[in-house]
């Protein structure tokens, strides 16, 4: 039996976030806001077969990232690569980086931390492992995993 291969439509300009660990599509979808009133085409590939094993994939037409949102991405998908594409040409291509230092992107989940007693005390923590991802609080010592991070992306 003959292979067989989905094409998908390539976007004019937008992003392809590529190389996402297995089953995190749509994890990155929910850290970006992005529900089911885009306005604009959104192709997700999941378990998709690649040289590596399986991964996922988000094309998002007429969109970019900043760099809050790059930080968000490398703390719940290490691996991705993001593409910026411009008049169907991928014109830039890099990995995103795990942040040293997460500031003001995650909600600390001890209740009782100063970040969530309503001081003006931005949360901030430093990343102690990139592999698994373990984040710590500054504040007070509070370690959080991938899974803890999704829940409380601010």
């Amino acid at each position: 039996m003959a292979e067989q291969t989905l094409k998908v439509q390539k976007i004019k300009n937008g992003i392809v976030i590529d190389h996402i660990p297995c089953g995190m599509a749509l994890k990155v979808l929910k850290i970006l806001g992005i529900q089911g009133d885009i306005g604009s085409t959104l192709t997700l590939a999941m378990h998709v077969k690649s040289k590596n094993g399986l991964k996922d994939i988000v094309k998002i037409e007429d969109r970019n990232l900043d760099e809050r949102e790059l930080d968000k991405i490398a703390l719940i998908a290490p691996t991705a690569t993001v593409n910026v594409i411009k008049d169907y040409e991928v014109v830039r291509k890099h990995k995103v980086v795990v942040p040293k230092v997460v500031k003001g992107i995650v909600r600390c989940m001890n209740p009782r931390c100063i970040t969530n007693q309503r001081e003006p005390v931005e949360p901030e923590f430093t990343t102690i492992s990139t592999e698994p991802i373990v984040i710590k609080c500054k504040y007070c010592g509070r370690e959080m995993d991938s899974e803890d991070i999704v829940e409380n992306i601010i």
